[in-house]
C-alpha cells in the first residue's frame, strides 16, 4: 500500500478505493452480541422518538433519532387489548418496542422512558424482551395526535397476560412518549 495515495491518478484511485473501503467499514457497527448493525439514515419527517444513552447506532448527537417512516420500516404490530384508560378493547398499530431497541443496538438493564409533558418512568429492559410491547401510533385505526396520547403510546398486551393487568405497571403505559433512555 502506498503513502502516497494524493501523487498521481493511478495511485489516487487506489487511495481513493481504500477510502471508500474504510468508509464501508466504518458505516458499520458491531453489536455486542457480534451482530452487524446497519447505519442509521437521518429522519426526512419530524422526529417523533429519540432514543439514546446504551446503544450502539445513533444518526446525531442526541442518540438516534426515527421519524414515523423510519419506525414504520421496522415493522408494524396489530394489538388489540383494553387499556386502564379506555372502554372497551381497542386495537394498537404500532412498532415493537424491542424492534426499536434491537435497531439501535440497545444494551442496559432499563430504559428510561419520557413524555412531551417531561413525564419520566423507568421500565425493566425484562418487559420488551418477555412481552409485545407496543410503541402504539395508531388507536382504531386512527393516528393517535397528542391531545389523544399520541404520537407515540406504550401500550402492554394487558389482556393477554393477567400479570399485565397489575395497577403497579399502570404508571409504564406512557403516552405523548418523546424518548427511551437505555441504561
Amino acid at each position: 500500500m502506498s503513502l502516497n495515495i494524493w501523487t498521481s491518478g493511478r495511485t489516487f484511485r487506489t487511495g481513493w478505493q481504500i477510502l471508500v473501503g474504510l468508509a464501508a467499514t466504518t458505516l458499520f457497527v458491531v453489536s455486542a452480541f457480534g451482530q452487524t448493525l446497519e447505519p442509521l439514515p437521518a429522519p426526512a419527517g419530524p422526529v417523533i422518538l429519540t432514543v439514546a444513552g446504551s446503544i450502539e447506532v445513533t444518526n446525531g448527537n442526541a442518540g438516534a433519532a426515527f421519524d414515523r417512516d423510519m419506525l414504520y420500516a421496522l415493522g408494524i404490530s396489530e394489538l388489540t387489548t383494553s387499556t386502564p384508560w379506555t372502554d372497551g378493547t381497542r386495537v394498537f398499530w404500532g412498532v415493537l418496542a424491542r424492534a426499536v431497541l434491537d435497531r439501535v443496538g440497545a444494551t442496559g438493564a432499563t430504559v428510561l422512558a419520557s413524555a412531551l409533558n417531561d413525564y419520566t418512568v423507568e421500565i425493566p429492559m425484562e418487559d420488551f424482551e418477555t412481552y409485545d410491547v407496543l410503541l402504539a401510533t395508531e388507536m382504531d385505526g386512527e393516528e393517535m395526535l397528542v391531545s389523544d396520547k399520541g404520537p407515540i403510546w406504550i401500550v402492554y398486551p394487558r389482556d393477554s397476560d393477567s400479570a399485565l393487568q397489575d395497577r403497579r405497571l399502570h404508571d409504564r403505559w406512557v403516552w405523548q412518549l418523546k424518548a427511551l433512555q437505555v441504561r
